[in-house]
């Protein structure tokens, strides 16, 4: 594409950058997108950006959506969604795959479609599959629009437990012990599939985790004591996922270190400890959201324990090539060995999320941390890079 065809930049056209702020989406994590997209849109600087709301229905239409940060909290213990705040139960915000052309357009049945002006950089504001597994990431790179956060394969590779062990693993970054069980070997010979699992469990001890290969938040995570709950823990997890990975329990503390684009490249946050919750057998959905469970930052770490972390947070973000940010999870287990757990490169933004809190800690404030974010995906182009 020649140079002439390029967009304006907003600067050239006498105006603000306009950031699209797309949350919702048709994962199991919709209701979270929510809230975090609330805690962002409460956040940006108004004075030097416009904001476009869009929300991802749970059936996933594009919808446009009401710029109201107050309505997208828990509230009551009551998760909120996109078809509450959606302007119309019709209408449509319809994105250009030309990217010569970042006019974004609405329509809605029997009238004309209204253009909604440019859109100079996309901050995605979803969690798990149809949004954070590189979905939406290679629709906004035929649009050849910027967009906050890692590319298409690195979205994916956060996205997939199983490949994200593998990339690691590749690197020489500790991993701990699973199993995947993919759909088809479910399928074809459950009684073979559920031996693997089994002498997987005779090997490394109950109790064994078994999760949604590609969900995230803790959500369909069942902690099995023994054989009797290992099929309902299955299903539970089939419900978000077909594909099912199956984890060892790593006995020590759990460890979450943020990293941060910066100009000079990847830097790593103060990190934090995920204390055990006594009213939760582990760190579940409800713990981290519903009863708001709280970290300790910074944790309680050696200097060398803290560098150590920070480094591996580092070396997992380039190990899966990714951009913009990442929270990485950890375990310290009882030989003093930090194993990496998962990387998440979407993580929670809410205020009370570990990722922002990490870095308030280290000296960058939310707002601050949200502009940094969003100047760090204009300064990036759109394809191989």
């Amino acid at each position: 594409m020649s140079s002439e065809n390029l967009p304006q930049t907003p600067e050239q056209q006498g105006r603000k950058p306009r950031v699209a702020v797309v949350f919702g989406g048709r994962s199991s994590e919709h209701a979270i997108s929510v809230v975090t997209a609330g805690a962002v849109l409460r956040s940006i600087d108004r004075s030097k950006y416009e904001v476009l709301p869009i929300g991802i229905t749970t059936d996933g239409r594009w919808a446009l959506t009401a710029d109201e940060p107050a309505r997208m909290a828990i509230a009551d213990r009551r998760l909120p969604s996109v078809e509450e705040l959606a302007d119309s139960e019709d209408g449509a915000v319809v994105l250009s795959v030309d990217p010569a052309n970042r006019e974004v357009v609405y329509t809605e049945p029997g009238a004309v479609p209204k253009a909604l002006g440019e859109v100079d950089v996309v901050f995605p504001m979803l969690h798990g599959p149809y949004g954070e597994d590189g979905t939406l990431q290679g629709l906004l790179e035929l649009s050849g629009i910027p967009y906050v956060g890692s590319g298409v394969l690195a979205s994916a590779v956060g996205q997939d437990k199983e490949y994200m062990k593998r990339v690691f693993t590749s690197f020489g970054l500790p991993v701990g012990p699973y199993v995947t069980v993919r759909p088809r070997e479910w399928e074809a010979d459950r009684d073979a599939a559920r031996g693997r699992i089994l002498d997987f469990a005779g090997e490394h001890g109950w109790p064994l985790f078994i999760k949604p290969a590609r969900a995230g938040s803790s959500i369909g995570i069942t902690k099995v004591d023994d054989a009797s709950g290992l099929d309902a823990a299955i299903r539970e997890a089939q419900r978000h996922d077909p594909k099912i990975i199956v984890e060892a329990l790593l006995r020590g503390r759990e460890i979450e270190c943020g990293v941060l684009e910066f100009e000079d490249g990847p830097r790593a946050s103060m990190p934090a400890e995920i204390p055990p919750v006594s009213s939760h057998d582990f760190y579940d959905f409800e713990a981290k959201y519903i009863d708001s469970a709280s970290g300790i930052v910074p944790a309680p770490l050696t200097p060398e324990q803290t560098a150590e972390v920070q480094r591996l947070a580092v070396e997992a973000f380039d190990a899966a090539s990714c951009e913009g940010l990442v929270r990485a999870d950890f375990f310290l287990t009882e030989d003093g060995t930090f194993v990496i757990n998962e990387i998440n490169t979407m993580p929670g933004f809410t205020p009370i999320s570990m990722y922002p809190r990490m870095w308030q800690e280290s000296g960058i404030e939310y707002p601050e941390l949200v502009d940094r974010l969003i100047q760090a995906a204009l300064r990036r182009s759109t394809g191989l890079r």
